[in-house]
């Protein structure tokens, strides 16, 4: 019996994703149905259906569940899901598509068919109640917002079987790890008890004393990078990695980390999106979702604690998985090294506050990088993709 903490909703990962032999001939049939055009994030979902990271959904959601999963964070089954996970068309497309009639998912970028659908139902939401429940705001210059806003006016529904993983097993190899593949390894580790870390950034100071105050208590940490669509101005995942590795290689204990990535696209819900989150890790093995300052935040829509809050809202036995709160870290100049208000009683003055978009600001202007802000290995890799920027 495995020691780790079992999938959400059940006791078995639900990838969706069709087994090798039979994809020629789905593929071939998927090539003469109705083509719907999915954005980005969409694509995104599609692929995290396959790996069987959005256990155990078995498709995009019908109304019940889109309405049930905004206001109250159940689908109509009763089952806790934080953010809606759904795919829309324009009304006319879908005025062309008969329930149950299957159609071919298309990666609108690539032109790639990533799955085949059947479609049990087709409806109008509104976008207002969505933003409002989800980003709790409807302000037009919140990056999810307009993803809500600029979506096709109707959501289609149904189970769906996916054909590929997109560019991401090829692409980073040994770091894309399905949810199977990394119990699989914590298993091999004989860890039960493993903190999740999510970035979609390289690791500075405070992200390795977070991961370092999780290995203190657990079997050992996940770094866990989004791989899927980021922000404009973001590092790519091939810089990042090296970046972590090179933390990793000197700063850590061989054997308590383990860097993967996964294909999410970021929403920047923030509360709700640390949820979703903790659902996801849940699903890959993890029984704790390290939650700092602003997770998944964006701008100033939330609360620096928020998202560790919204936690404590929760009903028994929603989630397994459950976060590991950290108060905001710092360097004190008195102390000598990481602390947090927690752990320092010396004042602001002493105290070096770090952040991803600080350090951003210092590489692009070229400006130096104190060793009390990241580790000299890891401003090496960074001044030299900035250089050539």
């Amino acid at each position: 019996m495995s020691k780790l903490v079992p999938p959400h909703g059940g006791n078995e990962l639900k990838p969706l994703l069709i087994p090798v032999a039979e994809r020629p001939a789905e593929m071939k049939r998927a090539e003469s149905l109705k083509k719907v055009p999915m954005t980005s994030r969409e694509t995104s979902d599609t692929i995290m259906l396959a790996m069987g990271a959005y256990t155990p959904l078995d498709g995009f959601m019908g109304k019940a569940d889109w309405k049930g999963v905004c206001g109250d964070m159940k689908m109509a089954s009763g089952l806790f899901w934080p953010i809606p996970i759904t795919l829309s068309a324009t009304k006319a497309l879908a005025d062309s598509i008969g329930i149950g009639e299957e159609v071919a998912l298309v990666d609108e970028e690539t032109g790639e068919i990533m799955a085949i659908m059947d479609v049990s139902e087709k409806y109008v939401i509104d976008r207002d109640f969505e933003n409002q429940h989800v980003y709790r705001t409807t302000d037009k210059a919140h990056p999810g917002v307009q993803k809500v806003n600029s979506q096709g006016d109707v959501n289609l529904a149904g189970r769906v079987r996916c054909l590929s993983e997109g560019e991401y097993p090829s692409k980073y190899k040994d770091l894309y790890l399905r949810p199977a593949e990394s119990r699989a390894v914590f298993a091999e580790k004989g860890w039960s008890k493993v903190a999740a870390f999510q970035t979609r950034n390289p690791m500075h100071r405070s992200h390795e004393h977070l991961a370092k105050i999780a290995i203190e208590v657990l079997d050992g940490v996940f770094i866990h990078q989004v791989l899927g669509k980021l922000k404009e101005g973001d590092i790519p995942a091939e810089v990042r990695t090296e970046a972590i590795g090179a933390m990793i290689d000197h700063y850590f204990v061989p054997g308590t980390v383990i860097q993967a990535g996964y294909p999410i696209e970021m929403r920047y819900a923030g509360p709700r999106e640390a949820l979703l989150h903790a659902l996801i890790r849940q699903n890959f093995g993890c029984s704790h979702l390290i939650v700092g300052r602003d997770h998944a935040g964006v701008g100033d829509y939330y609360g620096p604690f928020d998202a560790q809050h919204i936690f404590d809202t929760l009903w028994e036995g929603a989630l397994v998985t459950q976060p590991l709160k950290i108060d905001i870290t710092f360097y004190c100049k008195k102390c000598y090294g990481m602390a947090t208000a927690k752990t320092c009683p010396h004042g602001k003055e002493d105290q070096v506050n770090i952040s991803g978009t600080k350090q951003r600001e210092m590489l692009t202007k070229g400006e130096a990088i104190p060793p009390e802000f990241s580790r000299p290995e890891v401003v090496k890799i960074l001044q030299k993709y900035y250089a050539g920027l």
